[in-house]
């Protein structure tokens, strides 16, 4: 299996108008024919720039449009012949995340790449010849390291990770939604949109304060020339991550800090798993350690197509933060995933409507020849009603309801209707009817081909040209981008040193220029040492706070925990703390504890057996006075209140 680098990309915004306000002053700069990013450090002037190369490299006068084309458009269309695909954003807050994934409906160029990539699915979709396809979206956010269905029917539910020997990670609970057209992904888009977690920070007033994952999930079914069915599937991640940020800057404090820490946790654990992967040393990579890692296990060197945009701010006083992306994009261009295409997956819906569709069309053929076509359109009103009504109770049937309606279909015997409308037996005996049972295959039909799309436009050439072209042009850039760099390397040391020249001065000339370009490496290279140092030193001072913030959270628990421990019952289990420490087991499925149920064990005494009860002797008048005095003047003792 051939393996692929994963495609990086880094994009630059303009200035904001805050960052103007500050009289602040651009530190990046991009050479796009070579793919190249030029960092300036604002407190050395003097020093060369720090320079890296990716995939592609786009400034300010840069759309979306022209980054789709020329980058994005390839995995997309990878996505349409059953290759998995993921494309992210990643980048400090406020840097043109979500601009370069969701973009603006006006000028056009500057539309995102999901409502983009749902255009080129679908046209994709309508130019196949001989193919189906079932499309089907979801959308989850990860808010506080808790997983959320942004499209069901309670958004705040928690939902559940867990992993099949077959379909890898998954998300337990998450609807899927069928879509037949561009509009209805957008409007699944907008819906999931206004239902994610935003809240107000000093870098941005709308800041992400959650990992959103809008998937397309596609299964594609096609039948070759000998006739030979074939069935593939294939899922597009579309990625918009939360910023990365220091908390200083983003003035953050209460749940807003909260949040922060979460979101750069899982930054943080992204990283590690990058770092892993690019070191090839390393036998265990951290999938583990985050909700977002584990959902990404696949598109960081597993079976998908991958690329990264990192998302720049321009402006000097987000020097630190622009380094700390440009590193990370840079580490990430050198993992190595192994795509392949998805043949045959075992939990194919589309197979199930595609056995289903074919035994429906063989009883509408059956019947068509068995009886007059004219007659079986004369159905009373009655009977139509009742059609409408089970043609609308099979859109919400489930997968056993569907193999229940069609047992009907198939199996029951032909009966006449000749019953009142009215009467008890009615929907039996119209069931077992011959036109009902047809009017039933044939509603069916019609709704499981309703769900399946593909082949409309497989005659419109221009259309087809238009998706050649689009192709052509991506292919040209990135061979345009390859020979690029190529001539920038013409001039190595390599060629230098083994060059033939006609005169020593000339040959002199060109080891000094030689020289002094390998002096600049030298010292860039010890500058960025020593950065690399000042930054480690940095997080290393972050994550000391963290550390002394959460020791005090649990210090304070702790003392909470020791004034509650007395006022609990000596007959409750949660009394004896450090068994009930013993007994709880961590869950790396829910990533939280399980810990045990609060139980009061009461203290029942023994009944005491009755003794047998001696008949009363008779007393005399005497007696009885006696005793009634004796009664009288018995002392009543307090109850006292039982411990």
């Amino acid at each position: 299996m051939a393996s692929e680098a994963v495609k990086v990309i880094v994009r630059c915004r303009p200035m904001n108008e805050r960052e103007k306000a500050l009289g602040c002053k651009a530190v990046v700069s991009m050479e796009s024919a070579r793919g190249q990013c030029f960092l300036q450090n604002p407190a050395a002037t003097s020093e060369p720039p720090k320079q890296f190369t990716f995939d592609g490299a786009y400034y300010q006068e840069h759309s979306t449009e022209q980054i789709y084309n020329e980058i994005a458009y390839p995995l997309v269309e990878g996505v349409t012949e059953g290759y998995n695909g993921t494309i992210f954003a990643y980048g400090q807050t406020g840097s043109g995340k979500s601009f370069t994934m969701q973009g603006v409906v006006d000028p056009s160029i500057q539309k995102g790449i999901i409502p983009r990539a749902f255009e080129h699915i679908f046209e994709s979709v309508q130019c196949a010849e001989n193919a189906k396809f079932l499309v089907r979206a979801s959308y989850l956010e990860i808010y506080n390291e808790d997983i959320r269905d942004l499209l069901g029917a309670d958004t705040k539910q928690k939902l559940e990770l867990k992993e099949h020997p077959e379909k890898g990670v998954y998300v337990k609970g998450l609807s899927l939604h069928t879509v037949h057209s561009v509009v209805q992904c957008e409007q699944i888009m907008e819906t999931g949109w206004r239902n994610r977690s935003v809240g107000y920070t000093l870098m941005n007033k709308d800041s992400s304060r959650s990992h959103s994952i809008f998937t397309v999930n596609m299964e594609i079914y096609t039948v070759d020339e000998q006739g030979q069915d074939h069935l593939r599937a294939a899922k597009l991640n579309l990625v918009d991550l939360a910023g990365s940020e220091r908390q200083s800057k983003t003035g953050a404090t209460g749940e807003r800090l909260k949040e922060a820490t979460k979101i750069n946790l899982s930054l943080s654990a992204l990283g590690n798993v990058i770092s892993a992967l690019v070191d090839g040393r390393c036998k265990h990579i951290p999938y583990r350690d985050s909700k977002l890692t584990r959902l990404l296990q696949d598109s960081l060197g597993g079976n998908t197509k991958t690329l990264m945009v990192a998302c720049l701010s321009p402006a000097d006083n987000n020097y630190d933060e622009s380094l700390s992306t440009l590193r990370y994009a840079n580490r990430a261009k050198n993992i190595k995933n192994k795509p392949c295409i998805n043949e045959d997956p075992k939990d194919a819906l589309l197979r199930e409507y595609q056995k289903e569709i074919k035994k429906l069309k063989a009883i509408l053929a059956e019947q068509m020849s068995a009886h007059n076509l004219s007659g079986r359109r004369a159905l009373s009103g009655s009977r139509d009603k009742l059609l409408m009504k089970i043609e609308f109770a099979m859109i919400t049937l489930d997968s056993k309801s569907r193999q229940i309606s069609l047992f009907f279909v198939l199996c029951l015997p032909n009966c006449h209707p000749g019953q009142d409308v009215h009467s008890p037996r009615l929907t039996q005996t119209v069931l077992c009817s011959i036109e009902l049972r047809e009017a039933f295959a044939f509603s069916r039909l019609q709704m499981l081909e309703r769900q399946v799309v593909g082949g409309e436009q497989a005659k419109n050439k221009d259309l087809k040209e238009k998706h050649k072209r689009r192709k052509k042009y991506a292919d040209e850039r990135r061979m345009q981008l390859v020979t690029a760099l190529q001539q920038s390397n013409e001039d190595s040391s390599e060629w230098v040193l083994l060059n033939v020249y006609d005169s020593i001065q000339e040959e002199v000339r060109a080891k000094s220029k030689l020289l002094e370009k390998m002096q600049k490496k030298l010292q860039a290279a010890e500058t960025e040492i020593k950065d690399l140092q000042s930054e480690f030193e940095l997080e290393r001072i972050d994550y000391l706070s963290t550390i002394r913030r959460l020791e005090r959270d649990l210090m304070l628990f702790q003392q909470l925990l020791d004034q509650v421990q007395s006022l609990v019952r000596r007959d409750c289990n949660y009394s004896n703390l450090e068994k009930i420490k013993r007994e709880s087991v961590w869950d790396e499925e829910t990533s939280c504890w399980k810990i045990p149920q609060p139980l009061i064990q009461k203290t029942r005494l023994p009944a005491v057996p009755a003794l047998p009860q001696p008949k009363p002797a008779q007393k005399s008048p005497s007696a009885e006075s006696q005793e009634r005095t004796v009664r009288c003047y018995t002392p009543i003792l307090p109850i006292l209140p039982y411990f």
